[in-house]
């Protein structure tokens, strides 16, 4: 037989979270305004405009900005476990983290010289 008492907590906690995601949510969308313009249908940060034919031509550098940004900034999550486990990975793990970060190195040198970063 189960006992009911035990998946309470699980199950007050699923609700709780539910609510405190789905309800904001819900009242923004019955309680804001829906009024759209010009200038709130017109691009942002995306570079085309936003309500236009799907096979029309489109400038790759957004993406290719937002890509390296997310390649290079993900080195940072990397590092924080390996900071802090410092003591524990000794000279082995220092000298992988060297190589890792040479790696990205290169790698940024790379799409500098190739002209990524810049802005046109």
């Amino acid at each position: 037989m189960i006992n009911l008492d035990q998946y309470l907590p699980i199950l007050l906690f699923i609700l709780v979270g539910l609510a405190i995601g789905v309800i904001p949510q819900v009242l923004g969308y019955i309680l804001g305004p829906n009024r759209p313009d010009a200038a709130k249908n017109s691009p942002y940060e995306c570079g085309f405009e936003a309500f236009e034919d799907a096979r029309m031509k489109f400038d790759v550098r957004y993406y290719l900005v937002a890509i390296l940004f997310i390649l290079f900034d993900l080195e940072i999550a990397f590092l924080f476990p390996w900071a802090v486990a410092l003591k524990e990975v000794g000279i082995e793990g220092f000298i992988g983290v060297v190589i890792f970060l040479s790696i990205l190195v290169v790698g940024f040198v790379y799409e500098w010289k190739k002209g990524a970063l810049d802005w046109e």
